[in-house]
């Protein structure tokens, strides 16, 4: 059912320095910042041959990944994210099989403008994974 792996998501405390270390030191392309009040983040991509690396940073109060931030001030690994052709199907075979979908369990549109959900890391042993409809 899943497909390839889209992203690795990172929460950074200074998306500014982040994205020029990535650019400069690690010699990437990448994008600008994109603001997604919806999910709580401003995100910015780092693009690679093989997939991506998404830099996450906290916009707005009460943002989950700031949550996160306050917990992990270096920042860190937040989730991955894995493609599916028809996210609805996915997600009613991923209920089926015992896992829970987070928040309403209706698909929002992410980053790329495509539906994704997120599945409880509890039930993927200790990952937050995203999946999106590609």
């Amino acid at each position: 059912m899943i497909g390839r792996l889209n992203h690795v998501a990172i929460v950074v405390p200074d998306l500014a320095v982040a994205s020029e270390t990535y650019r400069t030191t690690l010699g990437a392309t990448v994008s600008a910042p994109l603001d997604l009040p919806e999910h709580g983040v401003t995100t910015v991509f780092v693009e690679l041959p093989n997939t991506k690396i998404e830099l996450l940073h906290p916009l707005g109060e009460g943002s989950t990944i700031g949550k996160f931030l306050t917990n992990n001030p270096s920042g860190g690994i937040h989730h991955v994210c894995y493609e599916v052709e028809d996210i609805i199907a996915s997600r009613d075979k991923l209920k089926a099989d015992g896992l829970r979908v987070l928040g309403d369990g209706e698909p929002k549109i992410g980053a790329h403008g495509k539906p994704v959900l997120f599945l409880h890391p509890k039930d993927l042993f200790g990952t937050l994974v995203e999946i999106e409809q590609v």
